[in-house]
């Protein structure tokens, strides 16, 4: 049975404005709630740039940001919907290290409380959503424990949409056991490495300048995929959305509202493609 409801997990390095407000007033306008999850409980913020409409996007040569959507997110900042998130470090454990004392109980214990997460997770939410922005790349996207979660509904075959840097997580998302990619023979799209930073990929409450993002996300993403599916950069076009149920991937900010378009398709229309 549908909830209507829809689980956004954030970064607290700082996500992209528009990669948030966008698919959200869509799911909003659709009847949908959405909650918000940072992986401790912090505040989200949106990245400086993301509400800068004099910001150039170095690869791309143009502003990228346009007055209608730094509006959008500046009113949903003012509106302080991320003031107190849910926390997945409350949710889910911490996988125990194999040098602990009593490694074997503890990792069943870890299981049965996992398996009980995922449960209560995908009962009370029709899908998740991974917001984008170099934050991710922080403390998302190697978060075992948000690769649970993201497990919990590959495996009850509910949506599981992402954007820019947030569509980094679906690589890594694998059980512990299997060790096997969840997107393998799927088609992706994915920041392309035409469009990756050479330098700049900042990130709040830090002075740290990365230079490049630490991974080409198009060779992650092709690599995982593997040779049944199928990397789609579409280089030079405005737009990039791709959905190969149970996933809902877009390339970057200039996708945030057809991603959301999209997204309420999957979850009121039952899509299971589009874009390729």
């Amino acid at each position: 049975m549908k909830t209507k409801k829809v689980l956004a997990i954030l970064s607290e390095y700082g996500y992209w404005g528009i990669e948030l407000v966008g698919p959200l007033r869509k799911l909003e306008a659709a009847g949908y709630t959405v909650d918000f999850m940072t992986p401790f409980g912090k505040k989200a913020e949106a990245l400086p740039p993301s509400y800068d409409t004099t910001y150039v996007d170095p690869p791309l040569g143009v502003c990228v940001t346009t007055a209608s959507d730094a509006e959008m997110v500046k009113t949903f900042e003012a509106e302080n919907k991320l003031e107190n998130p849910l926390a997945i470090s409350d949710l889910i454990p911490e996988r125990p290290y194999y040098s602990k004392t009593n490694f074997l109980r503890e990792l069943e214990q870890y299981y049965i409380d996992v398996k009980k997460a995922q449960s209560e997770l995908t009962e009370k939410y029709d899908a998740i959503l991974l917001v984008g922005g170099s934050g991710p790349i922080i403390d998302m996207v190697n978060n075992q424990r948000l690769h649970e979660m993201v497990l919990g509904f590959y495996r009850a075959d509910k949506p599981i949409a992402a954007i820019c840097y947030g569509v980094a997580v679906l690589p890594f998302a694998r059980d512990f056991n299997e060790r096997r990619c969840i997107l393998k023979g799927k088609h992706v799209t994915g920041h392309c490495i035409e469009y990756d930073y050479h330098d700049g990929t900042g990130f709040l409450h830090t002075d740290l300048n990365m230079g490049p993002p630490p991974y080409v996300l198009e060779y992650l993403l092709d690599d995982a995929v593997g040779p049944d599916g199928q990397f789609h950069g579409n280089f030079g076009k405005e737009t990039s959305v791709i959905v190969d149920y149970p996933f809902i991937t877009a390339r970057s900010l200039q996708c945030s509202h057809e991603f959301g378009d999209q997204f309420v398709n999957v979850l009121d229309n039952n899509t299971k493609r589009y874009g390729w």
